[in-house]
């Protein structure tokens, strides 16, 4: 199994600025830096290879040398294309061949668990989808890196992108098996959720009381 980590460095004004119209754009920042950090703790616990495909520098944002020191042993790359659905295809393509699950920054609370989940349904299917709360996806598993192709005329980021994956998907000829569905987190009460539900994680120190 290899994990592929879409994700985009946590730098004020650049992630998490639903939040940070909130929350401030500083304090938003060092909570997509807490989410991602956990995430990458996980993948790491997973004994899986780890590939990163990055927007942006590390260095600009929060929890730089966490973030760094937590990475040892990634191979990481940077997100090319233009628009997100050309990005995800490319780091696919840049993550290689075999069995990969694709996971993005919004889901601190993933668990090995979780991605095993997807990767076994790979045994019976060309593709995965692990459906999120909000009608978007939060994993995508894949056994080879020409199936994600299909992803590049679907729009991203709507009430209906994963149903709209999973139809095109289907389209190009796939087979798509379903994994659990997690939250994403986007607004205040998604935050506030996730991190009552993984209370010694970094998410939940960062996000505090609010």
């Amino acid at each position: 199994m290899k994990i592929l980590l879409v994700a985009k460095a946590p730098v004020p004004g650049q992630a998490k600025t639903r939040l940070g119209q909130h929350i401030g754009h500083d304090v938003a920042a060092d909570v997509a830096a807490a989410a991602l950090a956990d995430t990458i703790e996980t993948c790491n616990l997973s004994g899986a290879e780890r590939h990163l495909a990055l927007a942006g520098n590390l260095v600009d944002g929060e929890r730089a040398d966490e973030l760094r020191d937590l990475l040892v042993g990634w191979d990481v790359t940077v997100q090319r294309g233009d628009g997100f659905a050309e990005r995800l295809v490319n780091a696919h393509l840049d993550a290689g061949p075999g069995a990969v699950v694709q996971i993005g920054m919004d889901t601190p609370q993933v668990t090995v668990a979780a991605l095993t989940a997807v990767v076994d349904g790979l045994a019976d299917h060309d593709a995965v989808v692990g459906p999120a709360e909000d009608g978007g996806w939060w994993a995508l598993g894949r056994t080879d890196p020409n199936v994600a192709r299909a992803l590049a005329g679907v729009p991203m980021s709507t009430p209906t992108t994963c149903q709209d994956t999973v139809a095109a998907l289907r389209a190009a000829g796939h087979t798509v098996g379903e994994a659990g569905s997690l939250l994403d987190v986007d607004s205040l009460d998604d935050a506030r959720r996730v991190a009552a539900e993984i209370p010694d994680s970094h998410f939940a120190r960062a996000w505090g009381d609010r």
